[in-house]
């Protein structure tokens, strides 16, 4: 496969889409070229910004017919290199295609365009008085399209699940340039194989997502937010333990002292009380009647007896709700001036404080000058670890310095049966450790329904895993 495509080729790609949604311009191309990893380079021919689905179907005829990668190309906020293009691929992007319709009261479901941001569904939701629970701090930017192809998960899986729990119908441009229907928006449909879970979570290796029926839910009422200080990682685990038994809770987070740290002191925003603690909960959940917020508080009250919790705090208000939360969100914004090294790790919920504990002794080992910043979804097991980079450690040392121990990282979580990967997918940072969360016969097998759907390897080529 050829590194630049020909300025034939992007006469062609012109002729498809009009002359103004082919860019070429520096700019554009390291723009849309890359995403939020910022390890990589970004070198893309071209990109492209189709309309239409039958645009997007034209192009992937092209790549199959003159032999060029096609990059996808959403809100551009992913964080393992899947939407890097650095191999003079065209790179589609879908801000064009970001339409929203056909929405149903009825079925508490709405049909979305790839291009379509996370955000502009939530809104959308809630004018109709309905809720899209799938969030996440980089909603203002991300695309529906995105989040499917890479299964987003955020702050909401503790009760809501992952972003495929709220698909009900792909339509999707395969790797060959078919394109598919896939469960037409059905609940219930076990007629053979459901096509649409391999399209979710492929990270655009098998086909281009190009429209989705989302799922709806009811809005959550009278939200309170609990932010707990504890001194020991494993009375989280004890705090978790309580409330989810007596009480439905719609978010679990937890964050480390050092990013909180860096949060109030970056982001304008005042610490959740006078205690310092090691790390912090926080806990949010629906108080619909004034019982059920007395029964949290008797919840909170028997955590600080039993020692687990040192200091805490719940919102009185709305904007002391959303405050709170910030503490907790703006964390990845607030670290990205470092350019962290991040590994986006998941093991069992139950097993999460001895697997915390024996990476974060490895680390601490390992990156004696860096400083290590700890924070994610305790409720549903997934942990992410942030590296930050010293401002005068050229990135390529830093990322070599990181790659050296993240082998034994990984080869812990293999022995605790978890995952390199929760929510942010393999792309190219993961690639070389997906042996450690897939077996070798697994692999093969991806690669097997891969050559079926793109049998000329046009799709993301080099993403995931090499053919």
């Amino acid at each position: 496969m050829s590194n630049k495509v020909s300025s034939e080729i992007i006469n062609h790609l012109k002729a498809i889409v009009g002359e103004q949604k082919v860019l070429l311009g520096d700019d554009d191309l390291q723009t849309f070229g890359k995403d939020w990893t910022r390890i990589y380079t970004p070198d893309p021919s071209v990109i492209v910004l189709p309309k239409t689905v039958e645009q997007v179907q034209a192009i992937v005829k092209l790549a199959n017919a003159e032999g060029f990668g096609i990059v996808p190309s959403g809100g551009r906020t992913g964080l393992s290199g899947g939407a890097v293009a650095t191999n003079g691929e065209v790179v589609i992007a879908f801000d064009a295609m970001n339409e929203i319709r056909d929405l149903s009261v009825v079925d508490q479901s709405v049909v979305c365009q790839a291009g379509v941001i996370t955000e502009q569904l939530q809104n959308y939701a809630e004018e109709h008085q309905l809720f899209y629970p799938v969030d996440f701090a980089s909603s203002g930017s991300s695309q529906i399209g995105g989040n499917i192809a890479t299964n987003a998960g955020g702050i909401k899986v503790i009760r809501y699940g992952m972003t495929r729990d709220w698909v009900l119908g792909l339509k999707v441009v395969t790797g060959s340039g078919e394109i598919l229907e896939l469960n037409h928006g059905l609940l219930k449909n076990n007629a053979g194989y459901d096509l649409r879970q391999l399209f979710i979570g492929a990270e655009g290796t098998l086909g281009l997502i190009v429209e989705a029926t989302i799922r709806l839910t009811r809005q959550p009422h009278n939200l309170s937010v609990l932010v707990l200080g504890v001194e020991h990682f494993s009375s989280i685990m004890n705090v978790l333990h309580a409330f989810q038994s007596k009480i439905d809770l719609t978010a679990f987070e937890f964050f480390s002292e050092k990013a909180l740290q860096k949060v109030v002191d970056h982001q304008d925003l005042q610490r959740p009380f006078d205690s310092v603690c090691d790390y912090y909960a926080l806990i949010e959940f629906e108080s619909l009647t004034e019982q059920e917020l007395e029964h949290a508080m008797s919840l909170f009250e028997h955590c600080m007896e039993e020692g687990w919790v040192v200091d805490g705090v719940i919102s009185q208000s709305l904007q002391q709700a959303q405050n709170l939360w910030r503490l907790r969100e703006d964390i990845s914004e607030t670290l990205a001036r470092w350019t962290p090294y991040k590994n986006d790790l998941s093991v069992s919920v139950s097993r999460i404080p001895e697997f915390i504990g024996e990476v974060d002794e490895l680390v601490q080992a390992g990156y004696p000058d860096f400083e290590i910043v700890w924070f994610g979804h305790i409720g549903d097991g997934n942990a992410h670890l942030n590296i930050l980079r010293p401002d005068e450690t050229p990135m390529a040392d830093f990322v070599a310095q990181c790659e050296a121990v993240s082998k034994q990282i990984f080869e812990i979580v293999q022995r605790y049966n978890g995952s390199v990967s929760a929510e942010h997918g393999v792309g190219l940072v993961k690639k070389p450790y997906l042996k450690y969360t897939r077996s070798a016969v697994e692999i093969e097998y991806m690669k097997s329904v891969k050559k079926v759907f793109d049998p000329q390897n046009v799709m993301n080529p080099g993403k995931v895993f090499d053919l």
